[in-house]
């Protein structure tokens, strides 16, 4: 969810910053994405977030976490990098 910073002034403009935000959709795509997220281990990712002509708009994506042995995989991965990273900072 977004967060906008709420000014103290009281004027008509003020808002709950942190309201429910709609979802601008075409009915179809809101579907299809509800197809997609219905199916076991999907999810819909924010991959980007940024602004044009005043709105602020997101990148969705559907993807599917890892498999068990892929985490495993990945955090022999990131141990091996650590390591050499450590034994090279130390090294100069």
């Amino acid at each position: 969810m977004q967060y906008c910073h709420h000014i103290e002034e009281g004027n008509r403009f003020n808002h709950d910053p942190r309201r429910s935000r709609k979802l601008l959709l075409h009915k179809r795509e809101i579907n299809k994405l509800g197809d997609q997220t219905r199916e076991v281990g999907y999810s819909i990712i924010p991959l980007k977030l940024y602004l044009k002509h005043g709105h602020c708009k997101v990148l969705l994506g559907v993807a599917r976490g890892k498999k068990k042995y892929d985490k495993r995989q990945a955090l022999k991965e990131k141990a091996v990098k650590r390591d050499i990273d450590r034994a090279m900072k130390a090294r100069y």
